[in-house]
């Protein structure tokens, strides 16, 4: 059974730093595509970022390119989003999702297919 618990989330003033955590159980993220959503309230679900199984793969969406790192550590079965020169707007519930395994299209939003419950990230001018 797949779980994905996030962590890192927090208060942070315009133009600092976080770094948010994703644990996986009940499988291995070395064969998943891994990615991060946010969504703000009233807002629907935005991709961030996704990494393909070689690890190194990755794509973002334009908002936050240039800006945000995705990473895993398949040795401790995690996944990472170092977010810098955070703004207002980077502010939403944080999640972290896996696709089916051995997806090749880690790229395509629609392909990720389950998710954790989130964590907070409150971003202030």
């Amino acid at each position: 059974q797949v779980q994905l618990v996030e962590s890192g989330g927090g208060s942070v003033q315009a133009g600092g730093s976080l770094r948010l955590s994703c644990a996986a159980s009940g499988f291995t993220i070395n064969t998943y595509c891994m990615g991060w959503f946010r969504q703000a309230p009233g807002t629907e679900r935005e991709a961030v970022a996704g990494i393909a199984w070689d690890g190194y793969t990755a794509t973002y969406s334009e908002s936050v390119k240039g800006r945000f790192t995705i990473s895993t550590d398949n040795a401790k079965n995690m996944l990472y989003l170092q977010m810098n020169s955070l703004k207002p707007e980077d502010s939403a519930m944080y999640s972290c999702a896996a696709s089916a395994p051995y997806e090749v299209f880690c790229h395509r939003w629609e392909r990720y297919k389950s998710w954790g419950q989130g964590t907070q990230v409150t971003v202030s001018s």
